[in-house]
């Protein structure tokens, strides 16, 4: 894992995660510049909720990390809410998709989507 600075990332990848990305942008078939930007918005029945999108684009104010060939982007906004939080994949019984571990939040509401 390398970062644009010489401290931890913002949000940190579990190995799932890793994959799982990797694939959905080589389906993508991508150029090298295409990351995952993951923000938190205003909204949600909790205050917040977490948004994730591969964005082409890097702004001067990111917080960028790699992890294994996937490029994450964190705004500096989001970057407060996010700092020490993980993002998982998980893929079973009770269905699959992502899923925020964020030491951050306070609480969160039933859906998982969003928190405060």
């Amino acid at each position: 894992m390398t970062t644009t600075e010489s401290t931890r990332p913002v949000l940190t990848l579990s190995g799932e995660a890793v994959i799982k990305i990797a694939q959905l942008i080589a389906q993508e078939g991508a150029d090298e510049q295409l990351g995952l930007r993951v923000a938190v918005k205003a909204g949600g029945c909790s205050g917040f909720s977490y948004e994730m999108f591969f964005d082409p684009d890097t702004n001067p104010d990111d917080q960028v990390a790699t992890f294994g060939t996937v490029l994450v982007k964190v705004d500096a906004s989001s970057a407060e809410h996010l700092t020490g939080a993980t993002l998982n994949y998980s893929d079973g019984i009770q269905g699959a998709g992502f899923s925020v571990d964020n030491p951050n939040a306070q609480r969160s509401c039933g859906c998982g989507k969003s928190f405060s």
